[in-house]
């Protein structure tokens, strides 16, 4: 990630998130193919936030997505952002399979772990990322 820098107004920027979102009640409601779509997603909501998606994979109950973002966003809004828009959409597109799992029109969890990424290089975050027991087909 060479050069990754973020140039906006007049500041140079290279900030990057380790955010984790969970289903409701922590149940086991992705399939592979719910988070490939989620992928699709929260790739196209950052792009419209002007944010860049890094690395995404998940389990079952939850997902961890690595993304850059400019310091003049807050974090919060678009974390929430990320959140009613991607619950939305899945309980759009998964409708059947995520009404037997969810009675009510529910799907992630109301909090959230969001951390930055200076605690461990990125590569070794990324690798985490990528070794997640994703749900077979």
């Amino acid at each position: 990630m060479k050069n990754d820098f973020v140039l906006k107004g007049r500041s140079v920027s290279d900030l990057k998130v380790h955010l984790v979102l969970t289903t409701k009640y922590r149940r086991k409601a992705f399939t592979g193919e719910m988070l490939r779509r989620l992928h699709v997603i929260l790739e196209e909501l950052l792009v419209k936030w002007d944010c860049k998606l890094v690395e995404f994979n998940g389990e079952e109950d939850h997902i961890h997505c690595l993304f850059q973002y400019h310091p003049d966003l807050e974090l919060s809004k678009l974390i929430n952002n990320l959140k009613s828009v991607s619950s939305r959409k899945l309980r759009q597109e998964f409708s059947e399979h995520l009404a037997e799992i969810y009675w009510k029109d529910v799907f992630w969890n109301g909090s959230y772990f969001v951390a930055s990424c200076g605690g461990v290089t990125i590569s070794t975050l990324r690798k985490y990322i990528e070794n997640q027991n994703s749900p077979e087909e």
